[in-house]
């Protein structure tokens, strides 16, 4: 059974900081490339931040110089830390894993930015 489980979500002040995790079950890790996505209510999905299995690193230009994607595979872990946090990253956050033609989503969380 695969499974992909974010968490670290919640709500946060315009200029603060979040870091969100993935934790990735019944796929070899190693061998996915990972995605964060993002939707906002009424807005289309969003790709935010992607890290393929050799660790190369991609951003959209939204989130470029805030945000940083990491994984860690002896954990089966993808995070993604945000800083300076805008009012329009607020989102629901999702995790995506996808080797070849084979991809999973995970149940995402909610990322709240207000003051």
């Amino acid at each position: 059974q695969v499974q992909l489980v974010e968490s670290g979500g919640g709500l946060v002040q315009p200029g603060g900081s979040l870091k969100l995790s993935c934790a990735a079950s019944g796929i070899i890790f190693r061998i996915y490339d990972m995605t964060w996505y993002r939707q906002a209510p009424g807005k289309q999905r969003e790709l935010v931040a992607t890290i393929n299995s050799g660790g190369t690193t991609n951003y959209a230009d939204s989130v470029k110089g805030r945000f940083t994607i990491s994984r860690d595979n002896a954990k089966n872990t993808v995070y993604l830390q945000i800083n300076s946090l805008k009012p329009e990253d607020t989102a629901i956050y999702y995790c995506n894993a996808v080797f070849f033609k084979n991809g999973y989503w995970g149940q995402g969380t909610q990322v709240t930015v207000s003051s």
